[in-house]
């Protein structure tokens, strides 16, 4: 284990412990800011996490102003005082918001996001924002704004994506907490890839928005990253609650996350899906790994039963396939069609819009229905099951400088995005799922368990996770930049 001495004070909390230091005023918030400034100066040009980062000294003032409040008695909420950067592809007020695009590279929104805005709202001062790949598509953060950020546990390998930037400033401590957003497992998968915690919510738990289209973007959520369950779930309560802006999002009081996670997990069943009956390639060293993270849940009490999928999982990757191109599609289309934005588009991301555009009506209620079949299926398994387990991802973090894996043992990958497949199941289904540490391989790469709950148990997804976090060693495996 590496050990974290040269961490400032301040830096090292945990976002639940700098909450309540900076609310009983044992720690100002420009000691906040004066602590984390420097340390981000110094680990950031590794890893190129944090982008567009502010100038320090309007930074101070506003950490002033915050101190000002807490003077008058004033408190905002659980993140007054806590630097934030909101993902690039979250809009800023003010705080240039590129989407990870060239033709975005100057955009400054004049609103912010409803994440941001209640971020903002429970007191957390804007720094930056943290890097995304172009448009957010495909789970490596790199593009030709930023260029590519890099794996806290390795400099040589991805940190995941489309929440790269996030969960790796996260894991090294560049941020107590970070919020990121998750269409293809970009919250889960970067978690794995960094050794933290990446929650995807159930569906219109956390609104999305505010945005021209509120009906049918309904596979894309956002939601938290954090070093600890308590965290993640704090967060989560500030993100979480019902928006007028967003129709489809859930009513449930929010300050349920902000409880205890305290629970007894005896007699607990879960799901070990692995790899889906072989339907799903993994590399070497991925499901013993997994396999030896399960034992930790038998400590707590739980029933670990191994299931087959009882569905044809290729008509879920073709249901994906089109609901995404459509939506992609829509959201994006009109950069595909003048001859002068086209060509600063990566390639992906113009298949995946023409996919889209293919597209008839029919196409697009046929893999709706397929989605609904696959629902079903899911919950019939819940009928045998309390929980869901698997792989976080198919391969280990890779060489930063590919463009995304060809192959996974010995079979070649369709498209820029079948390696990820794993994390889709849960998205199609609208279910919670939490991406948690599963431990790491030979050398030193981190991998991760989803765990799946069933649907709107996005409560009992987390609670499982913190029982669990209390029986690993994974988390006390820090980064050697930490050392």
């Amino acid at each position: 284990m590496n050990a974290t001495s040269t961490l400032p004070a301040l830096v090292a909390l945990t976002a639940s412990q700098l909450s309540l230091a900076i609310r009983s005023r044992e720690v100002s918030c420009r000691d906040v800011m004066t602590a984390y400034l420097p340390w981000i100066e110094k680990i950031n040009p590794a890893v190129n996490a944090i982008v567009s980062l502010q100038d320090a000294e309007y930074l101070l003032r506003q950490a002033d102003e915050c101190d000002n409040l807490l003077a008058r008695g004033e408190y905002l909420g659980w993140m007054h005082g806590f630097p934030q950067a909101p993902k690039d592809l979250a809009a800023t007020d003010g705080i240039i918001t590129t989407l990870g695009s060239p033709l975005m590279k100057k955009h400054v929104p004049r609103y912010d996001a409803i994440v941001v805005e209640r971020a903002k709202r429970s007191g957390a001062i804007l720094i930056g924002k943290t890097n995304t790949p172009e448009l957010g598509l495909g789970s490596h953060t790199y593009n030709s704004v930023f260029g590519t950020t890099l794996n806290a546990y390795d400099q040589r390998r991805t940190a995941g994506g489309s929440s790269g930037g996030a969960a790796v400033a996260v894991a090294l401590h560049m941020l107590p907490v970070a919020d990121g957003s998750d269409m293809m497992g970009s919250l889960r998968n970067p978690a794995a890839y960094n050794n933290i915690f990446g929650f995807r919510p159930s569906f219109g738990r956390v609104p999305n928005g505010p945005g021209n289209e509120v009906f049918y973007q309904q596979l894309s959520t956002e939601g938290p990253m954090a070093r600890t369950v308590t965290d993640l779930a704090m967060l989560l309560s500030v993100q979480a609650g019902y928006d007028a802006r967003a129709p489809l999002s859930l009513a449930t009081d929010p300050a349920v996350f902000a409880g205890s996670l305290q629970r007894d997990f005896k007699g607990t069943r879960i799901g070990w899906l692995g790899d889906m009956d072989g339907y799903l390639p993994m590399e070497d060293g991925i499901l013993n790994l997994c396999g030896s993270a399960l034992t930790y849940f038998e400590d707590l009490g739980v029933n670990i039963e191994r299931l087959g999928p009882g569905f044809d999982m290729d008509r879920v990757w073709s249901a994906w396939l089109a609901l995404r191109g459509f939506l992609i599609a829509g959201k994006f289309g009109m950069m595909a069609t003048n001859p002068a934005t086209r060509r600063m588009l990566k390639p992906e991301a113009l298949w995946e819009i023409e996919q889209g555009q293919k597209l008839s009506a029919a196409d697009v209620y046929r893999a709706s229905t397929e989605r609904s079949a696959w629902y079903e299926a899911v919950r019939k398994l819940f009928e045998q099951v309390d929980f869901l387990v698997l792989p976080t991802a198919q391969v280990f973090p890779f060489d930063a400088t590919l463009d995304w894996p060809k192959q996974i043992a010995g079979k070649q990958m369709d498209t820029y995005h079948r390696w990820m497949e794993v994390v889709v199941p849960a998205t199609l289904a609208g279910l919670p799922a939490i991406s948690v540490p599963a431990g790491f391989n030979d050398a030193g790469l981190p991998i991760g368990l989803q765990i799946i709950g069933k649907p709107q148990d996005d409560l009992s997804v987390l609670q499982l996770a913190y029982a669990y976090e209390q029986v690993i060693p994974y988390t006390q495996i820090k980064p050697r930049l930490l050392a």
